[in-house]
């Protein structure tokens, strides 16, 4: 068997020449991300023209990776925020204005949008979360797109995370109770009071009850709901009675919940252009199943999974239904883009965001189900190299982040730069990671550092008994929940790991918890202070510092490679300043690195390049791997 042919970091972690596609209202155009100046910008072409596309955006910072077509074919939406600190400004292009500026519609120092929405029924209209009164929470405030005007619809009582506007003016929350539940409710605006509707036990929705859609009558909320059963399925809930009923389910799988939470996700819903009315839902096991919930959509889907056979991901049509442009999830060739036209049955290939990657020379990823010592089944995702004989492998176990997310069946670049490199790499979806229940997810609770990391161990384990893994070279590499994994890795079980690298991790769950933005503080009540603690009380402090790497530094003596962002708000550099001081006091090396411009997660590609360059050749240095020379 002959070894991979060598790609090079450059050619994994370069931006995409074409990215995320998505048609305008009319079907005439398409609005897409294309680098310039090395970082991604937003693109106009013509369908039905042969013009070349030009740049409307001019970010040269930070690229754009949220960009949205208003109603009005004039304008176009896009989010930024400054060197990954988090704090979303909202930016209005004017398309029939070629080189005009980009207009900041949010010019509030300190203050960000987390959400925004185009309401069919308020043309002309945006619906903001917009924390520029009081940092610490989110009003709802319409803004006029053309003008910039911003009124504000309600003021947030403090306890509200998430707002609706009905297309009367009718306005409804979910909020959290004292108690930690989640509630919805009616808004008075009159009184500015909350009316309950419903109430949801806390506990079973670690991050939320997710999705929320409004309907599009405005009368009831499509929700994933896990009332009654262990899986998260798709209902209606009546905002008039509170009763909650199916809209569809899988009789296996949960509502695949992760397009909620990223806007660089396809939504768990897809909803017509024009109606908003509700045309399939997204499904998630090892593989993604999607529901048509319309026959027109049915239709359309079926001559869609003709196009690839990877996943359907984001879609996006014209305001006929009849024109639509779709990207596709896949392991070795990912982000592929078509043009379809349900009319005439035509199709065309749009692009291939990587075209100097070629899938026959990358990686397949695996689904493989692994056994817990307690008998949990452990879903995870084994990826091995082509072209070398998959037996006594260097090992790299790959921890995802959250830790309320999951791995999936999709493109990763860093486990393909690891396979071509002669690793074998292994994801798991350990206890706590959403998609499988909320039994799964429970039994994650007061597990850190315990069974959480025995889930990791015994994937170690199993390679290890497979015989695709040398016991004695497996690294563990993770960023956020997966940085604070490694970190447990090499302080709670030394022996295990010949090498660890903590990108942007936790190690001090006690200073994590009391450094969040202040707006988060307030929603931790039923993950973090559920599962790990909440600090301000004394006993559960000492429990957290106990689960804490920064308490057993001591026990280091593993190679460690530490990557931080200087701007991070969610775990703040201090996280990685102190560990690494720590360190270094002790006469232990330590390799360090800091992106001045930089937040919870790299996402310039010449500072990716940089910290993949490094981790290659810390990998190679301490597990064994090939590197470039």
């Amino acid at each position: 068997m002959a070894a991979p042919e060598f790609i090079s970091v450059e050619d994994f972690f370069r931006a995409p020449t074409s990215a995320a596609p998505s048609i305008s209202p009319d079907g005439t155009r398409i609005a897409y991300l294309a680098p310039r100046n090395n970082r991604l910008n937003v693109w106009l072409e013509d369908l039905d023209s042969d013009e070349e596309a030009r740049c409307v955006t001019a970010e040269e910072n930070r690229g754009v990776h949220d960009f949205r077509w208003t109603g009005d074919s004039r304008w176009l939406l896009y989010t930024q925020d400054g060197n990954g600190d988090e704090k979303w400004h909202l930016y209005r292009v004017d398309l029939d204005n070629p080189g005009a500026e980009a207009v900041d519609l949010t010019p509030f120092p300190g203050a960000q949008v987390v959400h925004f929405e185009l309401p069919r029924r308020r043309p002309g209209k945006a619906l903001l979360h917009l924390n520029s009164r009081d940092i610490a929470v989110f009003d709802l405030c319409e803004l006029d797109i053309a003008t910039g005007a911003i009124t504000v619809l309600a003021e947030n009582p403090g306890r509200v995370a998430y707002w609706m506007c009905g297309p009367d003016g009718d306005l409804f929350a979910q909020a959290l109770t004292t108690a930690g539940d989640i509630e919805f409710s009616r808004w008075d605006v009159d009184t500015a009071t909350l009316h309950p509707i419903a109430v949801y036990d806390g506990a079973d929705y670690p991050m939320g009850v997710l999705p929320v859609q409004l309907t599009p009558d405005g009368s009831g909320v499509w929700i994933g709901s896990n009332g009654g059963t262990d899986r998260t399925r798709l209902v209606r809930l009546d905002l008039t009675t509170g009763a909650e009923t199916e809209v569809d389910s899988h009789p296996t799988f949960d509502l695949d919940t992760r397009g909620a939470v990223s806007p660089v996700l396809p939504s768990p819903l897809i909803l017509d252009r024009r109606t908003g009315a509700l045309i399939g839902a997204r499904y998630l096991g090892e593989r993604q199943v999607i529901h048509a919930l319309d026959p027109h959509f049915a239709a359309v889907l079926e001559n869609l999974q003709k196009l690839s056979d990877g996943d359907l991901a984001a879609v996006s049509s014209d305001d006929t239904g009849q024109r639509w442009v779709v990207t596709f999830t896949h392991d070795r060739d990912p982000g592929v883009a078509y043009y379809y036209d349900h009319s005439t049955g035509a199709n065309r290939l749009l692009f291939r965001p990587h075209p100097h990657l070629d899938p026959e020379s990358l990686a397949p990823m695996t689904p493989v189900t692994i056994p817990a010592r307690d008998g949990l089944s452990l879903p995870s995702y084994l990826t091995l190299p082509a072209g070398i004989e998959p037996v006594g492998l260097p090992m790299i176990l790959m921890v995802h982040g959250g830790p309320w997310y999951r791995d999936s069946w999709d493109f990763d670049p860093a486990a393909q730069l690891f396979a071509n490199r002669g690793y074998a790499v292994l994801q798991v979806n350990f206890r706590g990671s959403t998609g499988y229940g909320k039994a799964f997810v429970k039994a994650a609770i007061g597990e850190f550092a315990g069974k959480m990391h025995d889930d990791l161990l015994d994937a170690v384990h199993w390679a290890v008994g497979q015989g695709y893994a040398d016991p004695d070279r497996v690294a563990i590499f993770g960023g956020s929940y997966g940085g604070y994994a490694s970190l447990v890795g090499v302080t709670f079980t030394p022996d295990v790991f010949a090498a660890a690298i903590d990108y942007v991790g936790i190690s001090d769950l006690t200073n994590f918890l009391r450094t969040i933005p202040s707006f988060a503080k307030p929603h931790t009540a039923n993950n973090w202070h559920l599962f790990v603690g909440d600090p301000d009380d004394p006993e559960q402090e000492a429990d957290m510092l106990a689960r804490s790497p920064i308490t057993h530094v001591d026990r280091i003596r593993t190679p460690l490679l530490v990557i931080q962002g200087a701007n991070d708000v969610r775990v703040v550099r201090a996280e990685s300043d102190n560990l690494v001081k720590a360190l270094l006091e002790r006469g232990v090396e330590v390799e360090y690195m800091v992106k001045d411009d930089e937040g919870h997660g790299f996402a310039n590609p010449e500072n990716q390049i940089d910290m993949f360059h490094a981790i290659e050749r810390f990998l190679a240095r301490h597990v064994g791997g090939r590197r470039e020379s």
